[in-house]
């Protein structure tokens, strides 16, 4: 009997999740389906669990691959030749489907003549099991659409993993996976975004991704490994295939927001990373991206943040240390160290008016308005300069304030250091004393033993923040840490010993590295007091006690 849907589980060297992945795929509210694990020739123990998977359960088969193809294609390609039902999903090993995705997908075929369905991916970061839907602007609705052209926004969705895909429409099409390549979702979305006549768009969740964002080395996810050469250079090859088949198939006229997706997403990704990339891996993505920045449509580098603008300009003059120090500033509203006025009035990133036409429009900042903004929301930027280790749990930091709006006045600057591990603010007052016009320089020495904790204690990060005060307005920073300070851990002892913590300091080592606070209960916190507490405070009648019990131990 041919099942309804055919979901593809590709594996490769992962026999630890790969049960959870088909597990999840056996709990579907729609039973009939034929599971297929495609192993791309794994050397663990998976090709002895999808055995054992496929002996347990008569629905699933167990698909090897002769030889490792490097990529997602092959797998899912092999999967798609021998699968039998009229309607096909991909699973990766590290990821789940939702009870009813399949339920919820195929409704959406059976209620009208379709060529996908599509619906909400729910992310799952590993670490702090905090989740949040992928793209939730194209997904809060259901809708169906007669091509990509009615909402050009969903190249941004680029998952093949989120949609159910009618066997007739890939066949028709010849419609298959790029193989030995990554970023190979990119060119079959683009594709089946560009040749479907329709298809449906469902708010419900459909896929649980599992995200490590920090995952090391080759543990990491395809788009976490952004540290390799080749991983830029696959990216930018993907977008070129893209390019070729939207002139070939007369979606040229998509190109501008293809472009702008590619810069507003996988441009930005890169971008977010500059800070944290020596000079020879810099000179790489240079190399690698330009030529391929140099093609795309100048309506899509219009429709960015100037912040974002002003990063990819400097990366296509090669100014790649000036680039590293823009980047650090992207979505978290920091200034440049210097800004340079021309004779029109014009204001630009750095110390010299551009060159070129071209580079003049792109860092042209004037529209930040960094001289007339509100002082609550005008841009400084804060970096320290230096820390040193002090007795116990305490640092000494030698921060520097730029101005380069020169918005604050003549003279020392009272500034503080705000710090929340719990509801109780550690607050450090110092002063910034002038170094030259636009940039201030002051010492503050931060105890960690002052900042109070709740009762349960504290497990998490925190980054300390920095705010200026002036005229009654008061206006608050991040604070940017040196990228190679050696962190330093050790051991704080709460009043009686009650709750005692381990604080590390360190540079935060993504984003814009900002300094950062990780604390981790120990001893009697973490054994008793914290899973008693957390139980205690998860019932509503018992919160209010257990924050009067908390303030009284205080």
């Amino acid at each position: 009997m041919t099942p309804d849907v055919t979901v593809t589980v590709i594996v490769h060297d992962d026999a630890a999740r790969l049960p959870r992945a088909v597990a999840s795929v056996r709990r579907q509210t729609h039973a009939d389906i034929e599971i297929v694990i495609s192993d791309d020739h794994s050397t663990d123990e998976t090709p002895r669990i999808a055995r054992e998977l496929a002996a347990a359960d008569a629905r699933i088969r167990h698909l090897r691959l002769p030889e490792n193809s490097g990529g997602c294609g092959a797998p899912r390609n092999r999967a798609l030749e021998i699968s039998r039902a009229p309607y096909l999903m991909f699973l990766d090993s590290d990821d789940e489907l939702p009870e009813r995705a399949v339920e919820v997908l195929l409704a959406a075929h059976r209620e009208r003549d379709i060529d996908f369905a599509m619906g909400a991916v729910q992310r799952v970061r590993v670490d702090d099991g905090r989740r949040s839907t992928w793209m939730p602007h194209l997904v809060a609705e259901r809708r169906t659409l007669d091509g990509i052209g009615a909402d050009p926004r969903l190249f941004f969705e680029h998952l093949a993993t989120s949609k159910m895909y009618a066997r007739a429409f890939l066949d028709r099409h010849r419609l298959r996976f790029p193989e030995g390549i990554h970023y190979e979702d990119q060119l079959f979305s683009a594709q089946a975004y560009c040749l479907a006549k329709a298809f449906t768009i469902v708010p419900e969740p459909v896929y649980r991704w599992y995200v490590a964002p920090y995952a090391a080395g080759d543990a990491a996810s395809i788009s976490n490994q952004r540290h390799k050469p080749a991983n830029v250079r696959d990216r930018v090859h993907v977008q070129r295939l893209i390019d070729d088949f939207l002139a070939r198939s007369g979606h040229e006229s998509l190109r501008e927001h293809k472009d702008y997706k590619f810069l507003k997403h996988d441009f930005r990704m890169y971008a977010g990373d500059l800070p944290h990339r020596d000079e020879e891996w810099l000179a790489s993505f240079a190399d690698i991206v330009n030529p391929y920045l140099a093609t795309l449509a100048p309506g899509a580098y219009a429709r960015l943040p100037r912040a974002e603008r002003v990063v990819l300009q400097l990366v296509r003059d090669r100014r790649l240390a000036e680039a590293r120090l823009a980047a650090r500033g992207l979505g978290h509203g920091v200034a440049p160290r210097t800004v340079t006025t021309d004779a029109d009035g014009r204001t630009y990133w750095g110390d010299r008016v551009p060159d070129t036409p071209g580079a003049r429009r792109e860092l042209d900042v004037t529209d930040l308005e960094l001289d007339t903004r509100p002082f609550p929301g005008a841009l400084f930027r804060h970096e320290i300069t230096e820390l040193t280790r002090g007795p116990g749990a305490s640092a000494d930091l030698t921060v520097r304030t730029y101005d380069p709006a020169l918005r604050l006045p003549v003279g020392p600057q009272r500034a503080t250091l705000l710090l929340a591990p719990g509801r109780h603010r550690l607050t450090v007052p110092f002063r910034l004393c002038p170094v030259r016009p636009g940039v201030f320089e002051g010492r503050v020495h931060l105890d960690l033993t002052a900042a109070r904790l709740p009762l349960e204690g504290f497990d998490g990060v925190r980054h300390p923040l920095l705010r200026l005060t002036h005229q009654g307005l008061s206006n608050t920073g991040l604070l940017l840490a040196p990228l190679g300070f050696p962190p330093f851990t050790t051991r704080v002892d709460r009043r009686l010993g009650v709750a005692p913590h381990q604080v590390t300091v360190e540079p935060e080592g993504h984003g814009p590295g900002r300094l950062q606070v990780r604390w981790r209960p120990v001893g009697v916190t973490a054994r008793v007091v914290r899973p008693v507490v957390r139980r205690l405070a998860a019932r509503p009648g018992v919160r209010g006690a257990v924050r009067l019990a908390a303030s009284a131990l205080r």
